[in-house]
């Protein structure tokens, strides 16, 4: 299972008891309920509440600190997740024993994670050692969260934890060449393990404890306000007209879910399960149309405001405000959703679709609004005008929750006791899995700092790409896609944010010192640092220089050399600019894990709702999630984050005919199929948009396939005449 398998939840009757809500409105946390009897699944749903009214309280009064709420925060989740995840598959009442098995595992990692958090201050008096009792308590908060993790995810990020905390105390010694580590005792990796800020109850699991817990909660409330209804019926008034007006139906509702779901399998199943049967029944293919709800859900942990739990954890990491990364990354997710779209409107007009029909179900705008959709704007307006205002997004996420039960009462499905109940259930039991990963990969983030290896992996990507800013994006593609198939895509993001993103920032960097140092811009004091590693740098850096030249200095220049010159060269500006690029990079590359063969739970999801074969759907999905790879592109090698709103708007044009020219040439096909020779020359003109910095080559291919269009349109014309005269 992959982050997101939680979330799967989607809006029902507000009056229907939790535990008795259809499965395919409620998804996976109703069905493992109805599993059990009445009692376990109340017994589930009130712990669940419980969880949810306690992190309220303590993030919107913060009466609790950092270190207890975390810890609680695990301890909950584990409590939880021992009972939601069973070490095997019962029933109650067919296996007593495994019950109580699951619920004493529970306990023990509460009562030891309650106990290790209360113990701090007696530990460092006995002078940072553990006495027995605190051992067994380590073994069994370890453990236990390596095991939860297990049961809730699969065996692949277990193994990848044991394997680091082996290689921090063992096995390091015996790694050949630049991997080799010593090792450390395992008092002091149990001990940094659980009291470090990069261990299981710090930096991540604070992350997960505030920013990650609360939006989900919004988003609880959200689904069970009925406000998922309201967003698929938007979607089909705004693009059902269209020719192929379900596919944008799929894309616009995913979009939409995205800003208040931030989960890619939450997205596909509460959404496919309305958008791939339309789209299969106006004509789409089946293939097709799992294809495109798979790479649209997976754009919605790319939409703002949300995003996933990975935009929190990169705030972290960069120290950038969040409403900053949620403000750049708005044009970007339009970009990527856009491309989706082209694919839609191109495979309906090949195979010669339509738009929607009344008898095929598409509403009017009065409908919606009688049906009374409107209000649920307001706590999305609100928690944007909070965010924009400079409050803190916990804050905001809180105040939002509270604005979603006020509106709902302006609409025919109010919110009373029974379901804010059920919308608290539903927000802890939604992040069961998010929070013991994140807890869990706690324990890896741990072992790369005290060992260096990130430092190490950062330094043998710079070596191994030569220089080269592509070919470093290409090596953290293929780390993605491969880490990709074991952890979830937030998971995949910290791991390669801590191994990679210094040397993505660095050769970043290292451009923009090339720019200076061919335009003659470089700053005098800057100059010093580069002429005491090469004295022959004197002579190269009187005046502008060739650019094989400033590349040449600038990778022969040492690191060290280089760490002294950024801050005298760069402005602070670009340097968080600089930062900003790599971390997004990473972000938007980690998502494929979601549309890629051979795992790809979003595109396997949206296989079992069309019912075509899941690895087939998962290459359709790959294709048309193109934009996952095309928009690192221009977030490394032009201002597309950082610039003046001028050039931002510019390349944010440039992008959109680039990828609809790309989609073209993919297809063979624009409004009317295209000829081999047009075919080549709009892939050409399609990669001359996409590549970076070359107006003249834009310029030139933008003409080129405006003409191609143009006469592709004409045509396309043409035969609809000849078509209707016959």
């Amino acid at each position: 299972m992959k982050e997101g398998d939680e979330q799967l939840a989607t809006a029902g009757s507000a009056e229907a008891p939790l535990a008795q809500q259809d499965t395919v409105e409620r998804g996976e946390t109703d069905a493992y309920l109805r599993r059990m009897s009445g009692t376990l699944a109340n017994v589930v749903t009130v712990i669940a509440a419980l969880i949810s009214c306690f992190h309220i309280y303590a993030n919107l009064f913060g009466m609790v600190s950092d270190r207890w709420l975390i810890s609680l925060h695990f301890a909950g989740f584990a409590l939880l997740c021992a009972l939601r995840y069973p070490a095997t598959d019962r029933k109650w009442g067919a296996s007593t024993t495994a019950l109580v098995a699951d619920l004493v595992l529970g306990v023990l990692v509460f009562g030891a994670t309650v106990f290790l958090i209360a113990s701090e201050t007696a530990i460092y008096r006995q002078g940072v050692r553990f006495s027995p009792e605190h051992w067994v308590a380590a073994v069994i908060v370890i453990v236990g969260a390596i095991e939860l993790t297990r049961r809730a995810t699969g065996i692949i990020i277990p193994i990848i934890v044991i394997l680091a905390l082996t290689y921090a105390t063992h096995l390091g010694q015996y790694v050949p060449g630049a991997l080799k580590f010593t090792g450390l005792t395992v008092e002091t990796i149990a001990f940094r393990s659980i009291y470090s800020d990069e261990g299981m109850f710090g930096m991540i699991g604070r992350i997960s404890a505030t920013y990650v817990f609360m939006f989900i909660l919004f988003g609880a409330f959200l689904v069970r306000s009925g406000a998922g209804d309201f967003i698929i019926a938007i979607a089909r008034i705004t693009a059902g007209r269209f020719v192929g007006g379900p596919g944008f139906v799929a894309v616009l509702a995913s979009g939409l879910t995205g800003t208040i779901s931030g989960s890619a399998v939450a997205n596909t199943v509460s959404t496919g399960v309305i958008t791939i049967p339309l789209m299969k029944k106006s004509g789409f293919p089946a293939k097709f149309a799992a294809g495109t709800e798979a790479a649209a859900s997976t754009g919605g942990q790319l939409m703002p405001p949300i995003m996933g739990a990975g935009a929190f954890v990169m705030s972290s990491n960069t120290q950038i405000p969040y409403l900053d990364i949620v403000a750049v990354s708005f044009l970007p997710a339009i970009v990527y959703f856009l491309s989706v779209a082209f694919f839609v409107r191109i495979t309906a007009k090949r195979v010669g679709l339509g738009a929607l029909t009344q008898e095929q179900g598409d509403e009017t705008v009065i409908d919606v609004l009688k049906r009374g959709g409107p209000p649920f704007l307001i706590p999305i307006s609100l928690l944007i005008g909070l965010l924009v205002s400079g409050y803190t997004p916990v804050y905001a996420a809180g105040w939002a929750i509270l604005a979603v039960i006020a509106a709902s009462w302006l609409t025919p499905n109010r919110m009373g006791i029974r379901a804010i109940f059920d919308a608290l259930s539903l927000g802890a039991q939604n992040m069961v899995m998010t929070s013991v990963l994140l807890i869990t990969i706690g324990l890896l983030v741990n072992v790369i700092t005290m060992t260096g290896i990130g430092t190490t992996f950062s330094l043998m990507i710079a070596d191994w790409a030569g220089g080269s800013l592509l070919i470093s994006m290409t090596l953290i593609a293929l780390a993605s896609l491969v880490l990709g198939m074991g952890l979830p895509v937030t998971a995949a993001y910290i791991v390669l944010a801590t191994l990679s993103a210094p040397a993505l920032q660095a050769l970043i960097q290292n451009s923009f010192l090339i720019d200076a140092l061919t335009s003659g811009t470089l700053p005098e004091a800057a100059k010093a640092p580069f002429m005491l590693a090469s004295p022959d740098a004197m002579a190269l850096l009187a005046g502008p220089m060739s650019h094989s030249a400033a590349v040449e200095l600038v990778s022969s220049a040492p690191a060290e050399v280089l760490g002294l010159v950024y801050p005298l060269a760069l402005d602070p500006a670009m340097i968080t600019a600089a930062l900003l690029s790599a971390h997004m990079i990473i972000f938007w590359l980690s998502q494929d894990s979601n549309v890629t063969p051979p795992v790809c739970l979003t595109a396997f999801a949206a296989a079992a709702i069309a019912r075509t074969p899941p690895m087939e759907t998962g290459l359709m999905a790959w294709k048309l999630s193109k934009g996952l790879y095309l928009m690192p592109i221009l977030f490394a090698y032009t201002p597309f984050l950082y610039g003046t709103p001028f050039q931002i708007l510019t390349i944010f044009v440039i992008a959109v005919v680039g990828v609809y020219a790309l989609g073209a040439a993919l297809e063979g096909h624009m409004e009317a199929p295209l000829s081999l020779v047009e075919r080549i020359l709009t892939g050409v003109a399609g990669i001359a948009l996409m590549w970076p910095n070359t107006p003249i080559l834009e310029i030139a291919a933008a003409i080129v396939l405006a003409i191609i269009f143009v006469v592709n349109l004409r045509r396309s014309r043409l035969e609809s005449v000849s078509f209707v005269q016959s």
